[in-house]
């Protein structure tokens, strides 16, 4: 236990040195902000959730320290937590029927789709815990983001209508709740992956490497997301909340249309070009991960790993 707690607290204190680097105001201090929650996972998927919960407190408690109440809330509640939750949840298995000439049981681990899809809704929730920071309805949100954002521009006093900078306030009042959430998604489901490798390269991981093509969201998914669209239409502070749901659930349907992307492209000659076309043009230019969402609800509902896998009569499968 007393091993737990020191590598705990190194892990937080590794984390909390992340996200503190953001206030030296570099482009690279961003990249390790969003790296923050890396070393509480690698410290739950290497060693146990015990481990990752006392270092997204630790962490916490430090950042509270030099910087604060309100940002031992915001590192707990944005980094910790969710680092916490998805490292126990990507070691959770269960028993499974007895298998082998002496009885041995296997065990079925918590599915990575899933993960994936938990990355999104913590995505979602931290933002929306956000949203009363500037406004408890729809109207005094979108003015304590206005002046927020004006303040960041260091814009003084009132913008007169129609200029640049106005319309570019406007544009981001709408936009930044729904980007928020898409670069959370993004940034659990990166650092979810990169500790796993990290503690699967250090022969540390418990759990076999899963076939990520593979992955699966539930049916209800499409549901929740199609709910969540209609709603983001209707107006008021339940709009906000639903756009925020929305991008992030889409953003869970890009992965899976990149690992639709995987599967149905195995055994092309040409897949590698494929493939590094597709990264690229996401990496370069942003909007062709649309394409991967639909792509990814469209396997949802007709299974289009399974049909290519039958065309080329082997199964859907890459490692």
């Amino acid at each position: 236990m007393m091993q737990l707690g020191l590598i705990g607290i190194g892990a937080g204190a590794a984390a909390a040195l992340l996200f503190a680097s953001v206030t030296t105001g570099s482009w690279l201090s961003i990249i390790l902000f969003y790296l923050a929650p890396l070393p509480i996972m690698i410290a739950g998927l290497g060693w146990s959730h015990w481990a990752a919960m006392v270092a997204a407190l630790s962490g916490a408690l430090a950042i509270g320290a030099v910087f604060g109440s309100v940002l031992f809330f915001t590192f707990f509640a944005a980094a910790g937590l969710p680092a916490w939750w998805l490292a126990y949840l990507t070691m959770l298995a269960r028993p499974v029927a007895a298998s082998g000439p002496n009885g041995a049981a296997s065990l079925e681990w918590y599915p990575p789709g899933r993960l994936v899809a938990w990355a999104a809704v913590l995505a979602a929730l931290v933002v929306v815990v956000a949203i009363p920071n500037f406004g408890t309805d729809a109207e005094s949100f979108r003015l304590g983001l206005t002046k927020a954002l004006t303040r960041m521009f260091q814009v003084e006093g009132e913008l007169p209508a129609g200029t640049n900078i106005d319309r570019l306030i406007v544009f981001l009042v709408a936009a930044v709740p729904p980007a928020a959430a898409v670069i959370a998604t993004i940034t659990n489901v990166v650092n979810l992956w990169l500790a796993a490798r990290i503690v699967n390269y250090s022969a540390l991981l418990k759990r076999p490497w899963p076939d990520l093509s593979a992955i699966t969201f539930p049916r209800a998914m499409v549901a929740t997301l199609a709910v969540a669209m209609a709603v983001s239409f209707a107006g008021g502070l339940a709009a906000v909340v639903a756009g925020v749901l929305s991008a992030s659930l889409m953003m869970a349907y890009g992965v899976l249309g990149f690992a639709v992307l995987h599967s149905i492209t195995r055994g092309v000659p040409s897949r590698p070009f494929v493939l590094g076309g597709v990264y690229a043009s996401v990496a370069v230019f942003g909007w062709p991960i649309l394409a991967l969402c639909l792509f990814g609800i469209a396997d949802t509902a007709f299974d289009l790993r399974a049909r290519a896998a039958r065309k080329r009569g082997g199964p859907p499968t890459l490692t």
